[in-house]
């Protein structure tokens, strides 16, 4: 062991098992392990109540944990990230700080800046990958472009060698020397949970154990008792079907490494004893964290994912921004009992099956045409295992905003979908018990119901249970022609642009409020800032003749000084490509409205974190949209189905 002093900045990696950034601080000298709270740089993504309680209690499992082995968890709540990590920097005159990546759009734009600052002043920081199976750089077809479908992407995945990594268990942690002083707080002191906020919570721990020692136990369950019938259960809306996983992924609290070497081992396993529903369950249950790393894998590619969707033409799409709609639909009084049930559920647990996670949002976006930003915004908000790439995935999947998203004219009868999934009504009388009483045939749609089963189950339409705030007909025929005004709305804008006239199409989400973006503005690179493949990479920029920017895969800083030199060939091919011209990273950032810069070896670019929506704290709900972006597709092709419309299963 050398005599090096690190400090370990936890993040969303609150475990000491299967920790990368913590076991390579160890092995390296003594460690100085801290966890940074500062609420004004969550912005628009402040975590809810529920999951902040969860954080609460993994932070508290974690300095248990930390103790035990000879080291203490340094807690800090601050104004400035940057500024805390200065004071502990100085405090224990470390050179070294290491830390495991994180995806989302916000923490690139903020762990890249941070990484400058601290490499002007003469401190490395290395990062480590300690959430995904691969990095999103490493995945890209044959000619180097971002995957933009889900199928394609996995299939690659398991087409490449996966390097084992180990790391030995930590038997004890040497603690850095503290010379200075740092203003740390307890777990209370962070302002996690409020005196309001207690009651409700303390429910909460009924049925949760968070920490990753409990994780281990969760994994371990599922595996030996739940796995082989996941493939018949999964849909089972009333029942613990799922791996109820997410949340432990989601804070870090067991790798994702762990949770793929254990199924995989299974799968093996019953293949050798020809246990073929064994197998498919392993499948599914690995397309599920397959999709948990492939949205990791769309925020990195695509940075604008959380504010816009991937697909160009759905900038035209007329949504409703209509306030009371969406109130309706949060507080589950929408007449569809099983969306009903799913929306009451969500709000006194933060937590919903996947499937109900499906029908209820298809609601929302289908059915009212309400902006997809805001119901992800409030499944931020209200979810135990919110989880932002995740959520944006789910939400674009709906909307029809992927290339492989569910198609946009699918209106999904929540009476159907009810009779499917929940075929007895026990879910909908668990959670609705207006609906108590109400016979199987009638509980998905008590509106068709006689006056005289209606008196009898105590159920009065309008009064104590709502009549549905639509009907199917009409919802049907709002989609249709929403449809339809979005092609001519993009019809309009393409032949604006070739008649070579300036006529601007905004998003209708335009006219809805939009708060300010947050501006990043790192400075040069220091001469400090080197690379490595302990190094985070992130979305850089080149070759900006004609407006135009290439799709292929970003290059990480470093080799960009090999490449400034070479001709802009990929900028002419992308202009007569005939595979749709999807805006990756580099298209989106170059075209915001309101923009930060970066300099670097090609010059002036840009990288910049919109913000967008409040939560349900009373603010109201903001919506932007870039509508100065023209995105044009050369021609009109027919996106594939992919199989994986029906594989947004909890992991």
């Amino acid at each position: 062991m050398s005599s090096g002093k690190t400090i370990v900045w936890f993040r969303r990696d609150l475990r000491i098992e299967d920790n990368p950034a913590l076991a390579a601080a160890a092995r390296d000298g003594s460690v100085f392990p801290v966890y940074i709270w500062c609420p004004e740089e969550e912005g628009q993504f402040y975590p809810g109540r529920v999951s902040r309680w969860w954080l609460k209690q993994s932070l508290a499992h974690l300095e248990q944990s930390l103790k035990s082995l000879g080291a203490e968890l340094v807690m800090i709540k601050t104004q400035s990230t940057l500024s805390a990590l200065l004071d502990c920097i100085k405090a224990t005159e470390v050179t070294r700080v290491v830390v495991n990546r994180l995806y989302d759009p916000v923490s690139l734009v903020r762990d890249h800046s941070i990484k400058e600052k601290l490499a002007e002043v003469g401190i490395s920081v290395q990062s480590y990958n300690g959430d995904l199976l691969y990095e999103p750089w490493e995945i890209y077809d044959e000619e180097g472009s971002a995957f933009s479908t889900f199928d394609a992407y996995w299939d690659k995945c398991f087409n490449m060698q996966m390097e084992p990594v180990s790391f030995l268990p930590l038997w004890r942690l040497v603690p850095a020397a503290v010379t200075g002083t740092v203003e740390r707080c307890t777990i209370e002191g962070l302002g996690l949970e409020n005196e309001l906020e207690k009651s409700s919570n303390a429910l909460l721990g009924r049925g949760c154990s968070p920490g990753w020692s409990n994780a281990d136990r969760a994994l371990t369950e599922f595996v030996e008792q739940n796995l082989f019938d996941y493939s018949k259960r999964r849909f089972k809306v009333g029942a613990s079907s799922t791996s109820l996983l997410s949340p432990y992924l989601h804070f870090g609290e067991i790798s994702v490494r762990k949770v793929f070497r254990c199924v995989r081992m299974k799968q093996i396993l019953w293949r050798r004893e020809w246990k073929s529903q064994g197998e498919e369950s392993v499948t599914l249950f690995l397309k599920a964290i397959g999709l948990r790393e492939y949205s990791r894998y769309l925020c990195f590619n695509y940075l604008f994912t959380h504010e816009r969707s991937i697909l160009s033409n759905m900038k035209y799409f007329p949504w409703n921004a209509d306030a009371n709609h969406f109130k309706v639909w949060r507080q589950g009084r929408t007449g569809y009992p099983l969306v009903d049930a799913g929306m009451r559920e969500l709000w006194a647990t933060g937590w919903i099956h996947n499937r109900i996670r499906v029908i209820v949002s298809s609601f929302a976006v289908k059915f009212l045409l309400l902006p997809w930003k805001w119901g992800m915004k409030y499944f931020w908000d209200t979810l135990l295992d919110a989880d932002l790439e995740c959520d944006i995935l789910g939400w674009q999947y709906i909307s029809r905003s992927l290339p492989d998203g569910q198609e946009l004219e699918q209106l999904d009868c929540p009476q159907i979908q009810g009779s499917k999934f929940d075929p007895e009504g026990e879910y909908v009388r668990q959670w609705l018990p207006e609906l108590a009483r109400m016979p199987i045939e009638w509980i998905h749609h008590p509106w068709d119901a006689p006056l005289t089963v209606l008196k009898a189950a105590g159920v009065e339409l309008g009064l104590n249970y709502p009549k549905p705030i639509i009907d199917i007909d009409t919802a049907r025929e709002n989609l249709r022609e929403a449809i339809f005004k979005m092609w001519e709305m993009e019809a309009a804008a393409k032949s604006a642009t070739s008649d070579q006239m300036n006529e601007d199409v905004f998003d209708n989400s335009d006219s809805i409020k939009t708060s300010a973006i947050l501006k990043v503005i790192p400075k040069e690179k220091s001469s400090c800032l080197t690379y490595s493949s302990n190094d985070q990479r992130v979305p850089s920029f080149q070759n900006f003749n004609n407006g135009l920017l290439p799709r292929k895969r970003p290059l990480p800083v470093d080799e960009e000084k090999l490449h400034m030199d070479k001709p802009n060939k990929q900028n002419k091919e992308a202009g007569t490509s005939g595979r749709e011209d999807l805006c990756s990273t580099a298209e989106s950032l170059a075209s915001k409205r309101q923009k930060s810069t970066i300099s670097t070896s090609t010059g002036i670019i840009s990288f910049t974190v919109p913000q967008y929506c409040s939560s349900s704290n009373g603010r109201p709900f903001q919506d932007h949209e870039s509508s100065s972006l023209n995105l044009t597709w050369h021609e009109k092709i027919d996106l594939e189905q992919t199989s994986n419309k029906n594989a947004l299963q909890e992991y």
